[in-house]
């Protein structure tokens, strides 16, 4: 009876000093600490400390037809980024104490940081100019800016989790764009333009799979071929047919904004959000059919069996091949309705090229983002703000070349494709030919 009551407080003496001993095994990761404390002492000493003495910033947070409207918020630019500074530090030295403690933080603190840093950046910016930072202007701006990346980061989500590699998302937004351009100008309706364009990135789509499920052909290189095909006939195109009659193939059409009653006229968040074209509502209707339907629908289970363990899939009677043909023509279709913003969707006319690498950013949004629809979401808006932010603050004067903002969405994506984020796994069968 004494051995059955002392079994149980022996092997419970015994386990905890085996989980402490685990814990001390796994290395520290020191990445994402050092980066905060880097990034805290750049907020301190340059942010802070160049700030002319007495300076003040100046922030509009409201337009003319929002519900309540709010006067410009002026703020003692030393002051304010002196504590924005500080709370950076203190969270940087949360994150070194969890690193020591094998502490996992929450996805809270990185955002935090970063709305902070931006924070003190912007009190910098404008510190002393006279002039007014827009914040609403600059979050709608980014959000514009962010609607060709996530129409492209959410096409090379569903290709990439069915296993087909898609480096062709370049070519599908400029394909989109220039048929959107073209049918929009023949049928004198931007509607008409947005309703083509997805056929446009179809196609590419089309001809990926096509190649890859087929013939087995490398699919990294199929995709390059891909994008310079179709950068060469749209450059063929626009030189001999709608430059020669650009009032009947090229001419501008605009999407109308559709601003919903009473959410458009919420401050900040309003016009930011709810005063945008159709295409825009279609963005958001996408990202959150796609945050459901890939892990919790029958047919994203499907997807992620094919992208994961295709011959698992093909015993339980999922058809690989057609699988990965229609999610990549699927795919394709939405690169192309993102190319369409464009054109019809900022009122454009076709010109060569005009894509200029964003498909390779949605391309690193997907990969920041883990294949997953919320982070990728949130990577492409990422890129969208740093564009948005260097086209906004070079019309105040800032002490910062706006060539250095500009860069800004490049050198991310370089950091996230060499994996600075982070571990992240593509699909174990992603470019991987499926052969019986």
């Amino acid at each position: 009876m004494s051995e059955q009551t002392t079994a149980p407080e022996t092997t419970a003496v015994h386990a905890e000093p085996l989980e402490q001993a685990e814990a001390r095994l796994q290395p520290i990761r020191w990445k994402f600490p050092v980066t905060y404390i880097l990034l805290g002492l750049l907020s301190l000493l340059v942010f802070t400390l160049l700030i002319p003495s007495g300076a003040v910033t100046q922030f509009r947070v409201s337009t003319a037809n929002d519900f309540i409207t709010f006067d410009a918020i002026n703020v003692p630019s030393f002051g304010t980024a002196l504590v924005l500074s500080i709370l950076q530090l203190a969270l940087a030295a949360w994150a070194v104490y969890a690193a020591v403690h094998r502490i996992r933080l929450g996805a809270w603190h990185p955002v935090l940081f970063g709305i902070l840093f931006v924070l003190a950046f912007l009190v910098y910016a404008g510190a002393g100019r006279g002039a007014f930072i827009p914040m609403v202007t600059l979050l709608s701006g980014a959000l514009m800016l962010s609607v060709p990346l996530i129409f492209g980061a959410m096409c090379g989500l569903v290709g990439e989790r069915s296993g087909i590699i898609n480096i062709a998302i370049e070519g599908q937004l400029l394909a989109g764009a220039f048929l959107a351009a073209v049918a929009a100008s023949f049928f004198t309706s931007a509607y008409v333009g947005l309703l083509a364009a997805p056929f446009a990135g179809a196609a590419v789509g089309a001809l990926l799979v096509w190649f890859a499920v087929k013939y087995h052909v490398n699919q990294i290189i199929v995709g390059v071929v891909l994008n310079v095909l179709v950068i060469g006939l749209t450059s063929f195109f626009y030189s001999t047919v709608l430059t020669q009659n650009a009032e009947l193939w090229n001419t501008r059409q605009q999407l109308p904004r559709l601003p919903i009653p009473g959410l458009s006229q919420i401050p900040i968040i309003g016009p930011v959000l709810f005063n945008h074209t159709i295409l825009v509502y279609l963005m958001y209707v996408i990202v959150f059919a796609l945050s459901i339907l890939v892990f919790k629908s029958r047919w994203g289970l499907r997807m992620r069996a094919v992208g994961e363990h295709p011959k698992a899939a093909d015993t339980v009677g999922i058809n690989v091949a057609r699988t990965r043909v229609i999610n990549t023509i699927l795919a394709g279709a939405i690169a192309g309705m993102g190319g369409a913003y464009f054109t019809v969707g900022q009122g454009l006319a076709f010109g060569q090229e005009m894509s200029a690498g964003q498909g390779f950013i949605a391309l690193a949004a997907m990969i920041l983002g883990r294949w997953n629809p919320k982070g990728a979401l949130l990577a492409a808006l990422l890129f969208g703000f740093s564009t948005s932010l260097g086209q906004t603050l070079s019309t105040i004067g800032t002490p910062v070349p706006s060539e250095m903002l500009l860069m800004l969405p490049y050198v991310i994506t370089i950091f996230a494709v060499a994996g600075f984020v982070g571990r992240v796994r593509p699909p174990a069968a992603e470019g991987v030919p499926y052969i019986k």
